[in-house]
């Protein structure tokens, strides 16, 4: 596409573009045509996340510059992203860091050694300080196409000077501390600062849209409210959003920013970290269910670390590539915390950065000559459907040895479109490692072998819903079913199939995986009938089904997610994935979920579908299509297709999709409801925080009043009691005046006393 000049006093150029995708989105959708300055993007024009991402890359093509990442979240209408062109129309876009390659691992030495002896991350970091601090860390990219490199020294003055700080606002050993800040060095800096002051991190993700704030906020009160968060630390952009999160949250009793803990001063208090201590709480997405805090000790980070350099033979000379969310165990664990141990630079983009330009990503690796990566299945789609070849004319992935596949189901269609497609740009055979991990592991539990590939197995697929028996097939046989290994167990871990009786399944019979290792977490903050669910014995029900064969791990659903109709096990992953594949339905944007039928005594299985057609005609024909292709793969009609708007479907902060909030709302009648403005969903939040407020504040009253009866009756009974004392005679009717006068205080003062083996 030809780059156009920016006028500066004509917008023309912008509407167009922006009316042209609108249109194709939405060809019958009048308002669609209509374009303006102040058409909003959401309600107006119907632009999604997706729609946005493609908007940007579009813009960014046509006027040849590079637009601010936020901008994917924050824009509301075309007039601030004409604004946004205006700023940057100077600053032209060079690609996505097209540079001459860049090998950091061979101009730093390679390290003879990694801390073996450490037990906690401040010891990791120490121990890299003592020896090399100039060494750099991380590569940051954030508004340049130069990244800032951050020394080892740099992130240990950073983290002591935010671990001062958050001293001087009395944090106590052991207080949770709440980080819901967007990937930058201050992120790194208080992680690292809160363990150093004896604090215990717990990472949120920050709101992305305001158009679903309060669903946002919501899921956030419970996350504080189990950690009994003390502080929160946030960008100050943000601040009067976390005032919100405040006044719901009790012990939440202040909102900071880096800027401010680091301008405290004052000196750190020492306060060593034991293996054993809580290193920070995962609190898992919630695609089943509301989030889990996962406990997880130094013991617990340090061990998983070990493992999965082990198996991957991670080195010093190793350079990671990863635009992960730090708020999220993929990349704050696999990414960052691995890299920080074996002392290999991190090349570090903001998940913004990727979804916005994918093509970052794959540049960053051909620049550093990255070896390592790590992504969930949706962003190997999305480098298949979003970049073009004249973006990535060039690109050399020749360097890379593994690029794990985890997080979410692996497609086995997306792993071979993209070993197929990116092996024209030197990706090596056998790169993309599909791999299975969870919280409650650390991160990691089955990883396979280098330089395998995956491994797809195909297997017979009425054999399989029916008696959940992988069998395989022959290579031209059409009724399969395809399921990807995700690896083998870790070093040092174990994993097992069991039936619902708890006994140990044969290879290639589905059952509930459930595994033993090192990092195995002890449970979940404050939530015991959660964490009673969790064990079965010394074992930990991953709560995933899966089976065995030739020791490689095959996951196949969430046990939550299992629909059973008429005595099948249906699948919901391949459905909602070929569903996707229609044209006019919102790929990934498919949830399959079961529903209680009282009548049959079975379950019925509704299909959930995001369009953004709205003319009646068009949703009939996209509805009729998506049941015959469900019917194909199911050998069963669907009982309900619904094709309903975007953000019908909910998913995670991780992009898994949460099929039980979406059947909650199927059930309650109200799938398809536009959430409220910004403005009043705000309101909302800030109109239903008085309660708590009330109650805070009743409490404070009555404690107050309490503490003042309470003195005031000790101070007209301890004068007469006392000068009793000093005055009777006798021992024993001191006793008894003193143990009168103790008596009265406690029935005054409403405490019930009870003495148990008074005797003793």
């Amino acid at each position: 596409m030809t780059e156009d000049r920016i006028d500066k006093g004509d917008p023309t150029a912008l509407l167009e573009e922006v009316r042209r995708l609108a249109i194709e989105l939405h060809p019958r959708r009048r308002r669609a045509r209509a374009v303006s300055l102040e058409s909003s993007l959401d309600r107006d024009l119907g632009f999604d996340s997706l729609s946005r991402v493609e908007l940007l890359l579009r813009l960014q093509r046509r006027f040849g510059v590079s637009l601010p990442e936020q901008l994917f979240a924050s824009a509301e209408t075309p007039a601030d992203l004409w604004q946004a062109l205006l700023e940057r129309g100077a600053a032209r876009a060079q690609g996505p860091q097209q540079g001459k390659p860049e090998t950091p691992a061979e101009v730093l030495a390679a390290l003879d050694s990694a801390p073996a002896t450490a037990t906690t991350l401040p010891e990791i970091l120490d121990w890299h300080v003592s020896r090399h601090p100039d060494r750099p860390q991380v590569y940051l990219y954030q508004d340049s196409d130069q990244p800032q490199s951050i020394t080892y020294a740099q992130l240990a003055q950073g983290a002591q000077a935010i671990a001062a700080g958050l001293q001087a606002r009395h944090l106590q050993p052991g207080q949770a501390v709440c980080i819901m800040l967007p990937t930058s060095a201050d992120y790194l800096f208080c992680f690292l600062g809160i363990l150093l002051a004896g604090g215990v991190p717990v990472p949120i993700y920050p709101p992305m849209r305001p158009s679903q704030i309060e669903d946002h906020l919501r899921r956030h009160f419970g996350i504080l409210d189990n950690a009994q968060t003390v502080l929160l630390i946030t960008v100050p952009e943000a601040r009067n959003v976390a005032r919100l999160l405040q006044a719901h949250v009790s012990r939440l009793r202040d909102v900071t920013t880096p800027q401010e803990l680091s301008a405290a001063g004052g000196a750190l208090r020492e306060t060593p970290a034991q293996a054993d201590d809580v290193a920070f709480l995962q609190y898992t997405s919630g695609s089943t269910g509301q989030p889990k805090g996962v406990i997880l000790t130094h013991a617990n980070l340090v061990a998983n670390i070990r493992a999965m350099g082990d198996a991957v033979q991670a080195s010093s000379t190793d350079v990671f590539v990863s635009w992960l969310p730090l708020y999220h165990d993929m990349g704050l664990i696999g990414a960052w915390l691995a890299s920080l141990y074996f002392g290999m630079p991190l090349v570090l983009m903001s998940p913004l950065a990727f979804l916005t330009q994918p093509a970052r990503w794959l540049w960053a690796i051909h620049r550093h000559r990255g070896t390592l990566t790590a992504a969930p299945n949706f962003a190997f789609e999305l480098c298949l459907s979003k970049i073009e070849r004249d973006e990535i004319a060039g690109l050399d992935l020749s360097s890379l040895r593994m690029a794990f596949n985890g997080a979410e189901p692996v497609s086995p269609n997306t792993v071979r479109r993209f070993a197929e497609r990116f092996a024209d740009y030197g990706l090596p055979a056998g790169t993309l490692a599909p791999v299975y991990g969870l919280a409650e592991s650390a991160v990691g539990l089955a990883f396979p072998p280098q330089h395998r590939g995956p491994l797809i197995d195909r297997i017979e697929r009425q054999t399989f819903e029916s008696s959940g028996r992988a069998t395989p097939v022959a290579a031209n046989d059409s009724q399969v079913l395809e399921f990807v290994a995700c690896g083998q167990p870790l070093p040092g871990y174990q994993i097992r199939i069991v039936d619902n009786a708890g006994r140990e399944l044969p290879d290639r019979q589905e059952g509930r995986l459930e595994f033993q290792g090192p990092s195995a977490t002890s449970g979940y903050l404050r939530n015991p009938e959660a964490t009673a669910r969790l064990f079965d014995g010394e074992w930990l029900d991953t709560g995933d089904l899966a089976y065995i064969a030739g020791g490689d791990v095959y996951l196949t659903r969430r046990v939550k997610d299992i629909i059973i109709r008429g005595g099948r096990n249906i699948y919901p992953y391949e459905v909602e994935e070929a569903v996707g594949d229609i044209a006019g339905i919102r790929k990934g944007c498919v949830a399959v979920f079961g529903t209680p039928d009282p009548v049959t005594g079975t379950e019925r299985v509704v299909v959930v579908a995001e369009t953004r057609e709205t003319q009646a005609q068009a949703r009939d024909s996209l509805r009729r299509a998506a049941e015959s292709l469900a019917t194909d793969l199911l050998e069963m009609p669907p009982d309900e297709v619904v094709i309903a708007p975007p953000h019908s479907v909910l998913k995670t902060s991780s992009g898994k999709i949460r099929r039980a909030a979406v059947r909650e709302s199927f059930e309650a009648g109200q799938l398809g409801q536009q959430p409220a403005a910004v403005w009043w969903q705000v309101t909302r939040l800030a109109l239903s925080s008085w309660r708590p407020r009330i109650r805070q504040a009743t409490r404070s009253v009555s404690s107050t009043a309490y503490a003042a009866y309470a003195y005031l009756v000790l101070a007209l009974i301890a004068a007469p009691v006392w000068l009793l004392v000093a005055l009777l005679p006798r021992a024993r009717w001191r006793f008894a005046a003193a143990h009168f006068g103790a008596r009265l205080l406690l029935w005054l003062g409403g405490v019930r006393l009870q003495v148990e083996t008074a005797q003793r």
